[in-house]
């Protein structure tokens, strides 16, 4: 029999610190009140989702009216002219985005400029790159979607997996949108496309685009914003996805579940999702949503509410895809607190983050591929395995990848090699599609200075 002692436990003064220390989030509501034109809101009108509708902030003037003096004109002056010649959508804010917006504190420029809900939420000017605000093959539908449309508004990309856009608006404008080329109203930088068919005919094309797909099983339902789709319409559609032998899951892409929790908490809303929740279950049909927080200030008692009040409603889940923005979530301690806000309080599972994608005028917010390595091998091991995020690249013509999938990487380029398993809609007369490597780019600025004199020189039509 073995005598040796057991091991000592090291003390709390010898213990080595960890990278990151886990503290309980308790959400809070800020209080609605600091803000000068809402001081006599009261608790009944914030959670009225007509009221949150009815009082969007939508331009300078109205963030004048809402925030008072607090904010001065240089902050008021950077944010126009950044509508003027950068932006890509337009702004639009409901009371719910715009109150997580430096929460503790009175409405004050230097407060607001650090705050990273506002920098991506409400971009100016000074925050675009000087020397490159976009990258020189950024695109207005850098994924292709619109390319691979078999019917007006469903893209489908993967062999078993559309992707059904219903409406282009959304209850809030985010600044590094995917779809800016057809979601809001146009900028000065952006002439927004617009669906043709009627919303009833666009949807009755995909019904049947999906009874004629049997190899379609997967069905991505969004926008723009489901929340901005008129109830009766998205149950309907949903109830008629539900009636499909093929279709064996179903999410519902909303972030309005973060900027309009009052929407999903609506009474009609939520009988109306535990009806079909109810019908997803007979039938066997997984029917979960799909989120989009990028900041733990975010995360707030009533998008708790929300949350939990669609899980009871029968949902199988609701997950969070945010995307990683510098001075958003950049660092491991922002991502976990986040993270771990989403379970802790709201019951949300972190599922993906994605590298930014190469629209105008996004190069502040975008992070290199080798920075998106770095935090996911940060962030592993402190959340459960279910709940511990992919970071993925969203490769033009490719699709979603793990960021470490890379094949090849040129980091004084800033050029990473991806390659593929299936083909999309529009590659099916292509022999070279499954042989064709493809390209995700770094942000130039974060180049060493050989990259970025390449990238100086470059011309339309260069190779890579």
């Amino acid at each position: 029999m073995s005598t040796a002692s057991p091991p000592l436990a090291l003390s709390a003064v010898d213990a080595p610190t960890q990278p990151y220390g886990y503290r309980r989030h308790e959400a809070i509501e800020p209080d609605w009140r600091r803000f000068p034109a809402w001081r006599h809101v009261t608790a009944a009108q914030w959670r009225d989702p007509q009221w949150q509708r009815a009082h969007c902030v939508k331009g300078v003037r109205q963030l004048r009216e809402v925030a008072g003096p607090g904010l001065d004109d240089t902050f008021y002056a950077d944010l126009a002219t950044d509508q003027q010649q950068f932006a890509t959508m337009p702004i639009l804010l409901t009371p719910q985005v715009l109150n997580t917006v430096a929460p503790l504190t009175a409405p004050d420029a230097a407060a607001w400029y650090a705050d990273p809900v506002r920098r991506y939420m409400l971009p100016v000017a000074s925050d675009r790159h000087p020397r490159w605000p976009s990258h020189p093959l950024a695109s207005r539908d850098s994924l292709h979607e619109a390319e691979m449309w078999v019917v007006e508004g469903l893209t489908h990309r993967y062999p078993t997996k559309v992707l059904a856009e219903l409406v282009t608006t959304c209850p809030q404008y985010c600044g590094h949108c995917t779809r800016m080329d057809l979601v809001g109203t146009s900028t000065p930088q952006v002439d927004k496309y617009r669906f043709v068919l009627r919303p009833t005919d666009r949807l009755d094309r995909m019904i049947a685009y999906l009874k004629a797909t049997p190899a379609v099983r997967d069905v991505v339902v969004s926008g723009g914003d489901v929340a901005n789709v008129p109830w009766p319409r998205l149950r309907s559609f949903v109830d008629r996805l539900l009636d499909l032998d093929n279709v064996r899951d179903i999410r519902l892409a909303s972030k309005g579940l973060i900027g309009l929790p009052q929407h999903w908490l609506a009474p009609d809303v939520l009988d109306g999702m535990a009806a079909l929740t109810a019908k997803a279950t007979v039938r066997g049909v997984s029917l979960a949503m799909h989120t989009h927080a990028n900041n733990v200030q975010q995360v707030t008692p009533l998008v708790a509410e929300a949350s939990r009040a669609l899980l009871a409603a029968g949902l199988r889940d609701v997950r969070n895809q945010g995307v990683l923005l510098h001075g958003v979530n950049h660092t491991p301690e922002a991502l976990l607190d986040l993270c771990f806000a989403l379970l802790d309080s709201a019951q949300i599972t972190p599922y993906y983050f994605y590298l930014c994608d190469i629209v105008p005028s996004a190069e502040h917010w975008r992070l290199p591929l080798a920075e998106a390595q770095r935090l996911q091998h940060a962030i592993m091991g402190y959340l459960p395995g279910f709940a511990t995020p992919r970071l993925v690249c969203d490769v033009p013509y490719v699709g979603k990848r793990w960021v470490h999938q890379a094949e090849g990487y040129d980091r004084e380029l800033g050029i990473s090699d991806w390659s593929k398993n299936y083909l999309t809609s529009v590659e099916h007369d292509d022999p070279q599609a499954l042989r064709r490597v493809h390209h995700y780019y770094d942000p130039l600025h974060t180049l060493p200075e050989a990259g970025q004199a390449h990238w100086a020189q470059w011309q339309p039509g260069d190779e890579r």
